[in-house]
């Protein structure tokens, strides 16, 4: 019994970790000179919420010429299918 118990412990330990559920932003970006516009779908890393998204999606964009003029909203696997078409070649692309 007492060998059990540590294992017993570990194994309860490791259930209760934190689940790492996917997180989606929709956001829409431009370019300039001339004038882009693009709706996109991004996966976040981070926190899911619109502020990390923002943090996250900034830079990403940047890097590719783009600059993020808002986050829409933030969600998880079960709204990707609804958003696939909208996005077109934007779609989990950044």
């Amino acid at each position: 019994m007492r060998a059990t118990l540590p294992f017993l412990a570990l194994m309860l330990l490791a259930a209760a970790g934190p689940a790492s559920a996917a997180c989606f932003a929709d956001y829409k970006a431009k370019q300039d000179d001339p004038l882009r516009l693009h709706y996109g779908v991004a996966e976040i890393r981070g926190a899911c919420t619109m502020a990390a998204a923002e943090e996250e999606l900034r830079p990403r964009l940047a890097a590719n010429g783009w600059q993020l003029l808002t986050i829409l909203g933030t969600f998880d696997e079960a709204g990707l299918g609804e958003r696939e078409g909208d996005a077109g070649r934007f779609y989990l692309r950044f």
